[in-house]
């Protein structure tokens, strides 16, 4: 049903983007009241509170010379499961954006699943190693195929009764793995650039739709950068899991992890207790977290 916005939303969100808070007022996935109008349309009374909602910082629009570090970008409200999808090849698998994701979903207080797609053409046998990775840090990892099947059926009990989102880069099979375990939504399928080796966009806007009586499936478009919003360096490393017993141990209460003496964690990652795979990811993430713009 097609709902409006009076302008008293319009109003308090114009006074929310002037300090700069998010972007967005009723997302996918928001409980809401309505009031029926003669058209067969709604006008939205009531924005109910989220009980969590999954976010970014909002892209760089064309010509700004900055992406802003206090701009939020809502991606979706009120989600059981973060689904975080990705491929083995076409494109080629990326821990570096899996990592990113899951600071994302861990900072929102997410279940994050993750799914290593095109199983079947992985000839070398490469998934195995990602899946014990992530496994062993405690988040289920599925390998699935839409061409042999493999672990859809699995997939498919984990998302029954609750509301996922699906999120990762264009091309990696979400919207395959989605019109195999629910043929009749015929979701248009993209391509893979040759040039670029990336996936093409198909999906342009993030959409909810009930599968069952009670579970939903949340589709977004391919993600081309993800920053997560609101995090502070000192921060992040609450949100790769495996740091958590290693950072009481810090000299620092204010910790980085990255150049400072007595750091436990760095000791562990030299120790080979943390991976150094999610170390680097780790890295690569507190090097673009911005500090606060001042206007």
């Amino acid at each position: 049903m097609r709902c409006s916005l009076p302008g008293k939303f319009k109003k308090e969100f114009q006074l929310k983007k002037d300090k700069l808070y998010h972007t967005d007022i009723a997302v996918v996935g928001d409980m809401v009241d309505i009031k029926l109008t003669d058209n067969d349309a709604g006008v939205i009374t009531k924005i109910h509170p989220r009980k969590n909602y999954l976010s970014r910082k909002a892209p760089r629009l064309r010509g700004a010379s900055y992406r802003g570090e206090r701009l939020e970008q809502i991606i979706a409200a009120n989600i059981d499961n973060l689904i975080i999808v990705s491929s083995i090849h076409e494109p080629e698998f990326n821990n570096k954006v899996i990592d990113r994701l899951l600071v994302a979903g861990e900072s929102s207080h997410l279940n994050c699943i993750i799914i290593i797609n095109k199983a079947d053409l992985d000839d070398e046998d490469e998934i195995k190693n990602w899946v014990n990775l992530y496994k062993d840090l405690g988040y289920q990892t599925f390998i699935t195929s839409i061409i042999t099947k493999q672990g859809l059926p699995e997939l498919n009990e984990t998302l029954l009764g609750k509301k996922n989102i699906f999120w990762g880069q264009s091309g990696v099979g979400k919207s395959s793995i989605l019109n195999c375990l629910y043929p009749f939504l015929n979701l248009k399928v993209g391509e893979i650039s040759y040039y670029s080796e990336k996936g093409i966009h198909t999906t342009v806007t993030s959409t909810m739709i009930k599968v069952e009586d009670d579970t939903f499936i949340i589709d977004t478009p391919g993600i081309r950068e993800i920053d997560p919003f609101g995090i502070r360096k000192e921060d992040l490393g609450h949100y790769f899991i495996e740091f958590s017993e290693y950072i009481p141990a810090c000299r620092f209460n204010t910790c980085t992890h990255h150049h400072e003496p007595e750091c436990a964690v760095i000791e562990a990652v030299e120790n080979g207790e943390i991976n150094l795979h999610r170390y680097e990811s780790y890295l690569r993430i507190l090097d673009t977290i911005e500090e606060d713009i001042i206007f």
